[in-house]
């Protein structure tokens, strides 16, 4: 825009919005409050820091350009059904909240006898529709955007309580069930005039302070922009597209939730894992506004154009609804790894507008905003000039009542803050500039045409003079040929003249020549034989010369190889002394290790009896000695660290005593002892150390993982090669590890293990590391290339449940990874589990009786159906009839509606559905 001009109300503007205002805070019910603690004063605003007024908002004098109209933060606090899950382990209890929607109350319940109430501006039952939610907490809002003020709707809860099917439901399947995004920009196109006005989108999420453009994924790290005059926050690297009907919206849509993050966790197998923010931009042009014109007139009085001074003013206006990552408890959701890292970053933005929504709501001097990237995108929404619209979405399981009643205090405390709502209005010089361009061609076109007479009247002239200086010019040639022929007559005589004297003179020059010819002749042979000889001698000379030169440094370089030579044995000499001494050295340490380790699993032993007996006392009585032992060797090294080291001892386990006493090197170098009962004790005391995140980087860096992959091939022992397939488990729950493992070949020694194994716990360890591979997207093709998918199908002639349940673990993670690659456009084709002959195992046991095992499988089935290409493999294999099964009878409510969610997404699986005659 061209200027930065801005106009904040119009002619009628105020009272309309005034009016409006009166419609949403009416009535006294409006005020929140909690009976017997905290009581919130009521006002005819909603309160907030801002009281500057006590009587109602349509008797306020008109605000003037630069004033806002104070509207307070609605909120509406919506109730999910109880799911499946909760059906079944909260049958006995009753529900935490009571609604009380008549009154816009609710009840939370402290215990059997004991309740506290809180008013809302609206209360949602679980039986709202999704046109109701609609209708009371986002149409006023889009209404206000229509008419030219910025508007925020954002929806707040717990995981798994509804957000996301409150804000962004696409409504494919049921139309009824479309969300807040769909339902306002359905009223926005109905409302606009696409010739004159126009409206564009951008579709962002804020995942782990980083904002992306969901529209445009290599876009990950969009910078905020702020305004130094307006504090106003802009997106400058956001894709901006304009939307022109809804089908194109929906679509977009679509693409973004197809690269927004997710996860499975136990509160929500498709939990988000980002905050996701749209953004519709209104540009609407406010007519009747221009009342001044200019005329221009040509010179010649043929050409007048009127033209308006005045530039249109145009509206803008922005809605942005944010569906807010939910926040978790990470003991009830079971993060871990990297999808606790990013519960940490929702947890810790959450936290940041919870305190800037606290400090508005008290009436702060200082609003931290700038704690997090979040509040930051939000700061005009909360105590800005956007009207706001909040829901607040709970649950009703008595388990989660602290998440319950966290999420209503902060639906309390936003209902404090107080906005200044302001009409957005500017200039369009932009328009006006395309005005005064036409007009300028058409003054550019007259000009021209004056030109074009102008350039044929000096034409005309310029063929006439050339006419007369054509006439002139040949008169005068036709004197200059008669002259020029005149003259050549003349030379051409002179000519013949002097070439018959040349001729003369040139016979007797050629006689004399020829006298000289026969004299020089004999001289001339002469000369050319001594020539040739002197040339040979040169030739001769120069390559003697060269010789001698080579000879003299093929001498010189043999000189000094035999000086390096003996420098080298030198070197040698004493590097290989000083490695007979190191030698001897860890030969001795080797030996006292292999007698200390051998003690160790003789104590643990006879422990393990003691306990199986019943007996108590002291469990590691020999332990004590040896790490007495220890501190006595370390009391040699450093007098200093006695103290220390004996006040210590006895407080750590014996395995970390010895990690610290002994050294990881040494405890792996006995993983190579010829001793096989040393090998097995040394690689226990591995695997137990491997089962500490802590640990796993040392030992990784130590070469352990080299070493545990060795002893698959080298070891013949049952125990040695179980525990260490155990360990390399371990490291393989880290995904830096996981890259390391396929890289020295361990899943074709994992399967080279599980062909070999009869013991069934053996197996269950090398299924849980190849499962554990299978959960990482970058290995999928290397992972099936090395046999990984082979060696999973071949264990499960085991039979035994708990190798079952790995192996169905590691293909649903596998099945997840090409569902999610499929969905970003990376994978194409069809499933290599497929391929590799795993969908009849997956369908012969979806339906097992043990819970573990068919949940995995119910999970690898709907995941297989999401790609459309493997459509007909699941109908071929009689995989559709568990499909649906599993949208019917399935317990778990999520992988049902997954289930649902896949069947009626398929053309090819509704086709055969319909042939079958089955219904949904």
């Amino acid at each position: 825009m061209a200027s930065g001009y801005s106009r904040h109300s119009s002619s009628g503007a105020a009272p309309r919005l005034s009016a409006k205002l009166d419609r949403q805070n009416s009535g006294a019910n409006a005020t929140p409050k909690a009976s017997g603690k905290s009581r919130i004063p009521a006002s005819p605003s909603g309160g907030g820091f801002r009281r500057s007024s006590s009587g109602p908002l349509t008797a306020q004098p008109r605000p003037s350009h630069d004033a806002g109209v104070p509207g307070r933060v609605r909120v509406a606090v919506r109730l999910r059904p109880r799911n499946s899950e909760e059906l079944v382990a909260d049958a006995d209890f009753g529900d935490c909240v009571e609604l009380q929607p008549e009154v816009k109350r609710l009840k939370l319940r402290k215990n059997n006898w004991e309740l506290e109430t809180y008013e809302f501006d609206e209360v949602l039952t679980e039986f709202a529709s999704q046109k109701r939610v609609y209708e009371v907490v986002a149409k006023p809002v889009v209404e206000s955007v229509l008419e030219g003020y910025n508007g925020t709707v954002m929806a707040y809860g717990q995981t798994g309580t509804g957000k996301t099917f409150t804000l962004g439901r696409l409504g494919e399947e049921d139309t009824a069930a479309r969300g807040i995004m769909v339902r306002a920009m359905e009223d926005i196109l109905s409302d606009v005039s696409l010739d004159t006005d126009t409206v564009s989108v951008s579709y962002l999420q804020l995942y782990m302070e980083t904002i992306q453009d969901l529209l445009d994924p290599p876009n990950d790290n969009i910078a905020i922009v702020e305004d130094p005059r307006s504090g106003d926050v802009s997106l400058p690297g956001a894709t901006l597209v304009e939307i022109r009907d809804q089908k194109s919206f929906v679509d977009l849509l679509r693409v973004g939730e197809a690269h927004r993050f997710a996860a499975n966790t136990k509160l929500n197998t498709e939990s988000s894992r980002s905050h996701a923010i749209l953004m519709v931009h209104v540009r609407r042009a406010v007519k009747g506004r221009n009342d001044m014109d200019m005329n221009y007139h040509g010179e010649n009085g043929h050409h007048t154009s009127s033209l308006s001074l005045r530039p249109p003013i145009v509206r803008k206006s922005k809605l942005v609804v944010v569906d807010l990552a939910g926040s978790e408890r990470i003991d009830k959701s079971g993060s871990e790894g990297h999808t606790l890292e990013e519960a940490k970053s929702i947890n810790l933005s959450l936290s940041a507008l919870g305190k800037c929504i606290n400090a508005l709501a008290e009436n702060s001097s200082h609003v931290p905003v700038r704690d997090s990237k979040l509040t930051r995108l939000l700061k005009d929404s909360f105590g800005g000039t956007a009207r706001t619209s909040l829901v607040v979405t709970i649950g009703p399981s008595p388990r989660h009542r602290g998440e319950t009643s966290s999420t209503i205090m902060f639906g309390q405390r936003a209902m404090k803050v107080e906005n200044m709502v302001r009409l957005k209005e500017e200039f369009d010089y932009k328009s006006l500039c395309r005005r005064l361009d036409i007009e300028l061609d058409k003054l550019i076109a007259e000009n021209e045409r004056q030109r074009k007479y102008f350039d044929d009247e000096v034409e005309r002239l310029r063929v006439e003079a050339q006419k007369r200086i054509s006439e002139a010019e040949r008169s005068y040639k036709n004197a200059l040929e008669n002259e020029k022929m005149k003259y050549q007559q003349d030379y051409m005589e002179s000519i013949k003249k002097l070439e018959e004297k040349w001729t003369a003179n040139q016979q007797s020059i050629e006689k004399t020549r020829a006298e000289q010819d026969v004299r020089t002749a004999s001289t001339s042979d002469e000369l050319m034989e001594v020539r040739d000889e002197l040339e040979n001698e040169k030739v001769l000379r120069k390559s003697s010369q060269d010789e001698v030169t080579e000879l003299k440094n093929q001498v010189q370089h043999w000189k000094k190889l035999e000086a390096a030579g003996n420098g080298e044995i030198v070197k040698l000499r004493k590097l290989l002394d000083t490695e007979e001494s190191q030698k001897q050295k860890l030969e001795e340490e080797i030996s006292i290790l292999k007698s200390q380790l051998l003690q160790i699993s003789i104590e643990a032993d006879e422990t393990r009896r003691s306990l199986d007996r019943g007996t108590s006392g002291k469990i590691f009585p020999s332990m004590d000695s040896l790490m007495s032992q220890a501190n006595r060797n370390s009391q040699i090294r450093d007098q200093s660290n006695n103290s220390n080291n004996s006040n210590n001892n006895g407080t750590k386990p014996p395995i970390a005593k010895l990690f610290e006493q002994v050294g990881l090197q040494k405890i792996l170098s006995l993983l190579e002892s010829e001793d096989a009962d040393v090998r097995v004790h040394a690689v226990k005391v591995v695997a137990n150390l491997a089962a500490e995140e802590a640990n796993q980087e040392k030992i990784v860096e130590a070469g352990g993982l080299t070493s545990l992959l060795n002893l698959l091939t080298s070891s013949e022992d049952e125990t040695i090669r179980r525990v260490a397939a155990g360990a390399i488990a371990n490291l393989a729950m880290n995904e830096t590890n996981q890259e390391m493992i396929m890289g020295q070949g361990g899943v074709s020694l994992l399967s080279m293990t599980a062909s070999d194994a009869e013991d069934p716990q053996t197996l269950r360890m090398v299924a849980g590391a190849i499962a554990n591979l299978c959960g990482n997207d970058k290995l999928q093709a290397r992972l099936r290339n090395e046999g990984g998918i082979k060696a999973l199908l071949g264990m499960v002639k085991c039979g035994h449940p708990d190798v079952l349940a790995q192996v169905a673990r590691g293909i649903a993670n596998f099945a997840k990874c090409e569902s999610r690659a499929a969905t970003q456009g990376s994978k194409m084709g069809k499933s290599l589990l497929i391929e590799d002959d795993a969908l009849p195992w997956i369908v012969k046991n979806a339906n097992n009786e043990a819970a573990p095992i068919r949940r995995h499988i119910e999970l690898a089935l709907c995941h297989l159906a999401q790609h459309e290409v493997n459509a007909k493999d699941i109908i071929n294999e009689g995989a559709l009839w568990e499909l649906v099964r599993i949208s019917r009878d399935c317990s778990r409510e999520d992988i049902r509606m997954l289930a649902y969610r896949t069947l009626t997404s398929s053309p090819t699986l509704q086709s055969e559905m319909r042939r079958l005659r089955i219904e949904c």
